[in-house]
């Protein structure tokens, strides 16, 4: 499947939970999607979007958080998915599995094709993990797993665009966290 099927059928089930995309997913995110929900988090340090989105989670446990994270990104912090697995929150970890790193030149992640992100959570203690190789199966699935129990890994598989930009398309970070604090309810300084 490609990166943009996977965000379109993510569109489509998010229901009212909190959306944060990563380096690779933003600016396909923000092209179909615009809502006060949406946090594009582009930081200098990669691997640390599940840390933000579990926090959201935990002080917003009515509202759900998905957090859309590339492998690369994953694989640069591990114990997130132990931190993850600690806690009962309202979270859905996405992981988009291209074996690239996409924004920095196109270069191989390390242990592509053999990291089998699914295992890797399922040690970890995540009790819910779901893995989608086809558009078919991830739209067959996405409306069930989106709605189901958590805290929960979904692996996708989706085809590497080499050559890709950094995200452009994003808001500044300091409107987005304004207006995400609005739609949450908490006091805007």
């Amino acid at each position: 499947m490609t990166h943009r099927q996977a965000l379109e059928i993510l569109a489509a089930h998010r229901g009212q939970h909190v959306v944060i995309t990563t380096h690779g997913s933003v600016d396909l995110w923000v092209s179909m999607s615009d809502t006060p929900l949406d946090f594009a988090y582009v930081p200098t340090s990669m691997g640390q979007a599940p840390a933000l989105g579990l926090g959201l989670a935990l002080a917003r446990p009515e509202r759900g958080v998905v957090v859309v994270n590339g492998d690369g990104a994953t694989l640069m912090n591990l114990g997130s998915l132990v931190t993850i697995a600690g806690h009962p929150a309202k979270l859905f970890l996405v992981i988009m599995d291209n074996g690239i790193y996409e924004v920095t030149g196109g270069q191989a992640v390390v242990g592509s094709g053999r990291t089998d992100f699914a295992e890797l959570a399922r040690a970890a203690g995540i009790p819910h993990v779901y893995s989608y190789e086809t558009v078919e199966d991830w739209r067959t699935g996405a409306a069930d797993v989106l709605s189901g129990p958590t805290p929960a890994v979904i692996w996708l598989k989706v085809e590497g665009l080499p050559g890709q930009h950094a995200p452009r398309l994003a808001p500044p970070m300091h409107e987005q966290i304004a207006r995400l604090r609005r739609t949450l309810g908490v006091d805007v300084e």
